[in-house]
Parts: C-alpha cells; structure tokens; sequence
C-alpha cells in the first residue's frame, strides 16, 4: 500500500468555484473535504451527523439562530448535528470540512448549491 502525502495548496489551486466541497483524503468513514466560499450559503443541518469547519486562509461567519461565530485561520468548530446553521464569507476563504462520507453539502436541504457527493482532487 502507498501512503501519499497531501499538499493543501496545491489541492487549491485546483479549486475554482464556491462552496462546492472537494475530497482530498479518506479516513475510514471520514472524509477531508476542502472548500473554496464567499458570500452566503444557506440555513441547512445535518440530521445524522457534526460537522466540523476548519479555516485555512480568510475569515468564516457561521450564523446560528442564536449567535455567530467568527473563525480566521487556524481555527476551527464543530456545529452538532441538528443544528441550523449558515456559514457566511465576505471575502474568499479557504476551509477544511471533516465529515462522513456521503454527506449532503446542503444537508436537510436541496438547492441550487447542493453539488455531487465523493468528488476527489
């Protein structure tokens, strides 16, 4: 078996449209997934599962139906399953995303920002 290291940057380089996650490893049901956003999303949760937002580059805004949270780079949360939330990016940021596979980028919500699931750079 190959082990592969993986180079970020280069992973986002081959990024160019918004909020349209792309795998870049797998570890056991879990996969990497890297992002490029900007602007709004939309208020959507995840009925099976957390989901973890990690910031690489930009600031992130989460909206919750009852507070924000604010993310630069190297920070990190994880929103629990069940909770509405819409991450927001004034400016372009690069983030992280850690969850099962197959999960619905839009997750109890289909719409035109909803994208194919296992997408691999």
């Amino acid at each position: 078996m190959k082990i592969n290291q993986i180079n970020i940057n280069q992973k986002f380089k081959k990024i160019n449209d918004f909020w349209s996650p792309k795998v870049i490893a797998q570890m056991n049901d879990y996969q990497f997934k890297l992002a490029k956003v900007k602007g709004e999303f939309i208020w959507h949760h995840h009925d099976s599962t957390d989901e973890t937002f990690f910031v690489i580059k930009g600031n992130l805004l989460i909206e919750l139906k009852d507070s924000k949270i604010k993310l630069g780079p190297g920070e990190l949360v994880v929103i629990p399953k069940g909770i509405e939330h819409k991450p927001y990016a004034k400016d372009e940021c690069e983030i992280m995303l850690i969850e099962p596979k197959n999960v619905k980028n839009t997750g109890n919500i289909s719409s035109e920002l909803t994208v194919e699931n296992d997408h691999w750079i």
